[in-house]
């Protein structure tokens, strides 16, 4: 069996506030790495930010916003948890919902053109 080693990675960097430790920020990498690098998605570049509050009495102390573009479509997902793991759980979910209607809008062509009546093209068998 052979596999493709050659995946091109996705220029998203993942920055941190607060004290997040080092095993959360790997499990983010991998996570996030997951859904980015699927085959059939355009380009994707961006940002992923995760922060741990200081306060300990917040409900939440933990929160994360992803702000990417994949291909010529902007996705900002955001999530805030109790525990890292499940913050970077709730925000590969997020991800990936919106990639994949961002993939499936680039495969299909939906919006990449001007309707006629800005000057895109006709459909077939329609005439003005």
């Amino acid at each position: 069996m052979t596999t493709d080693s050659t995946r091109r990675s996705p220029l998203v960097r993942l920055r941190s506030d607060g004290a997040v430790d080092e095993a959360t920020l790997a499990y983010a990498r991998t996570k996030v790495d997951a859904v980015l690098t699927r085959p059939g998605l355009p380009a994707v570049t961006g940002e992923v930010r995760i922060a741990r509050a200081a306060v300990h009495h917040a409900g939440h102390p933990w929160s994360a916003t992803a702000d990417v573009r994949v291909g010529g479509r902007q996705i900002v997902a955001i999530a805030e948890e109790a525990t890292g793991t499940e913050l970077v759980d709730r925000l590969q979910d997020r991800l990936r919902r919106q990639t994949d209607k961002a993939a499936h809008a680039w495969d299909d062509g939906r919006g990449t053109t001007a309707p006629p009546w800005r000057g895109g093209a006709l459909q077939e068998g329609v005439s003005r």
